[in-house]
């Protein structure tokens, strides 16, 4: 398979993107609703959303919580267009950028979320992102994080491999950012957010290889 960059990518895909994550992912037409329900309800609440898309968690927390003010990163212009069109008077600020890159302040944010996102990159990678984000919670902060994960150890080294070598057979940047999915174990993911500070991390709901794991600042 030839590698696309992230942002082209999501690109070529924002029309009819909507439909396909709700119609063909197990779980989606519950997860993007039960994500939401697990943000902050006060007004004004401010929230942190790493790779926000076209921002279908979003639609559903804004049903609940109208008041609240997120900000929204995302490498894909096409995306950050949908969502800009899709929720126009929402209090919501949108960054064009890596979430790797940005900088997110420190007790900034009552409440991050990522939806979908995240399964594309290692747990080193990771742990510093979620050093980042850790320090960007307020005292009593939560991050929700639904996505999917590789159903073991060994599948989890496969992926990482194989887009290795794809990598190399394209003489492709390692650093570069190619959509190809690279998800970690479950069990992984939840050690690579203790490390970064989350005392309390759990599972609260799955749905086949998806699960929503709710990590407490």
């Amino acid at each position: 398979m030839k590698l696309e960059r992230m942002d082209d990518f999501f690109a070529a895909r924002v029309d009819g993107y909507d439909e396909h994550m709700r119609t063909t992912i197990e779980g989606a037409s519950d997860f993007y609703a039960y994500t939401a329900s697990l943000l902050p309800m006060e007004k004004e609440t401010r929230v942190l959303d790493l790779g926000c898309g076209t921002g279908l968690e979003l639609e559903e927390y804004f049903r609940l919580n109208p008041e609240a003010d997120v900000t929204g990163i995302d490498l894909s212009e096409a995306m950050l267009k949908a969502l800009k069109e899709k929720l126009p008077d929402r209090k919501i600020h949108l960054i064009l950028d890596s979430y790797f890159d940005v900088s997110f302040g420190e007790g900034a944010y009552d409440a991050a979320v990522s939806v979908e996102s995240l399964h594309h990159f290692p747990a080193g990678q990771k742990e510093a992102l979620y050093r980042k984000l850790h320090a960007a919670l307020r005292d009593n902060g939560r991050f929700v994080l639904t996505d999917y994960f590789a159903e073991s150890e060994a599948l989890e080294k496969e992926y990482f491999q194989n887009l290795k070598l794809l990598k190399e057979e394209q003489g492709l940047p390692e650093n570069g950012f190619f959509h190809y999915d690279t998800p970690l174990t479950v069990d992984h993911e939840m050690q690579v957010l203790r490390q970064a500070g989350f005392a309390d991390v759990q599972i609260l709901k799955e749905w086949g290889t998806t699960f929503t794991l709710l990590a407490k600042r």
